[in-house]
């Protein structure tokens, strides 16, 4: 089940109300249950779940397989636990990953193109009385052209109130999964894009430091896929490998979706040439279930891990000795040439003291 809260702008104030609703919904919507829900204020006293049939009793979402052209007729059970009647909207709508990573459902001004044009109940709204139950059915009908692999969506309850102090509309939806994988050719694919590494050293330029490892999870095939992720890396050669801690599994995603993930990477030697290595092992799960891995996907890019304290060091060594050997060439220069301004000293005094005895 998931709830939602969304409200239209009649003032500055509403507009905030608003922001903080609209976070709210989103988080609703994707971590509860099929069963009861209450709002902030505890007015929401309905609930919602799947009808017991031939599919099955006390499931928590609907799931079914179904050819292109295909037709399934389910049912979706409404309780009201509240003292007063309920008059709720009944309608479908397409399903995302939010970005929380649970699963959400558009809003009914948003346009739906999958699940949410093809699940039809049969009534667009339902009545109830306090302490009674009802069952709403309603009819999937797959397009003939629909693509094969897993569509996502939901069938939903929404009750609108107005609040008269506030100016503002409050609109409260429960409502349940529904998933369908289209028979044909089933294509599961993940891929690693825009994976980039970067390096924190520290003052030490003997000490290890810190890599930040990011890249971006896109489902590219036709199936609803969760991962398994490991990332590591290591300097040239595949020398000073370091491995990644454990990292959590990205939501399951939709085809066609993306989830960027950070990964830091603690205790990495600074090899001045480092190589970032990400590997996904894509997890399938059928319709019992069950979840299957797939051959993990890898990638590899590259950066730089450089000590820069210790070239620093050794840059200030360099400078140094160069230093030093120019000294000593100087020395040895100006050593040489007091040496040949004494022998010239001492041939001319010698020239000058023969002249003065021949004379």
């Amino acid at each position: 089940m998931h709830a939602s809260v969304t409200r239209r702008k009649t003032t500055v104030a509403a507009l905030v109300r608003i922001a903080v609703v609209v976070l709210l919904a989103a988080f609703t919507v994707a971590v509860l249950p099929a069963g009861p829900a209450l709002a902030a204020d505890g007015d929401v006293t309905w609930t919602v779940k799947t009808a017991s049939n031939s599919y099955g009793a006390d499931r928590s979402s609907f799931s079914h397989a179904v050819n292109p052209g295909g037709q399934i007729k389910d049912a979706m059970v409404v309780a009201n636990r509240g003292k007063v009647p309920l008059n709720l909207a009944v309608y479908a709508a397409d399903g995302f990953t939010a970005d929380t990573g649970r699963l959400d459902l558009l809003t009914k001004d948003k346009k739906s193109v999958g699940i949410g044009a093809w699940v039809h109940a049969d009534r667009d709204s339902v009545a109830i009385q306090p302490g009674k139950s009802v069952e709403v059915p309603f009819t999937v009908t797959v397009p003939d052209n629909a693509t094969p692999g897993d569509h996502v969506g939901g069938i939903l309850t929404s009750l609108t109130q107005s609040d008269d102090a506030e100016g503002i509309n409050v609109d409260r939806r429960l409502g349940i999964r529904v998933k369908l994988r289209i028979s044909g050719e089933l294509k599961p694919s993940l891929a690693i894009e825009n994976l980039h590494v970067d390096y924190s050293g520290s003052a030490d330029p003997f000490a290890k430091g810190d890599a930040t490892v990011t890249y971006t999870i896109h489902n590219t095939g036709n199936a609803m896929l969760s991962a398994q992720q490991r990332a590591s890396v290591s300097g040239p050669f595949g020398w000073l490998r370091t491995e990644a801690g454990e990292i959590a599994s990205p939501p399951e995603l939709l085809p066609g979706e993306s989830w960027k993930v950070t990964v830091p990477v603690h205790g990495v030697a600074p090899g001045v040439s480092l190589a970032a290595t990400a590997t996904l092992t894509p997890l399938l799960t059928d319709a019992s279930g069950s979840t299957t891995s797939l051959k993990p996907v890898q990638a590899t890019t590259h950066g730089w891990a450089v000590p820069w304290t210790l070239l620093l060091l050794v840059v200030v060594l360099i400078a140094v000795i160069a230093g030093a050997l120019v000294l000593a060439r100087r020395s040895r220069v100006q050593r040489k040439l007091a040496e040949d301004a004494r022998v010239r000293d001492a041939v001319e005094q010698a020239l000058s003291d023969q002249k003065t005895q021949e004379n």
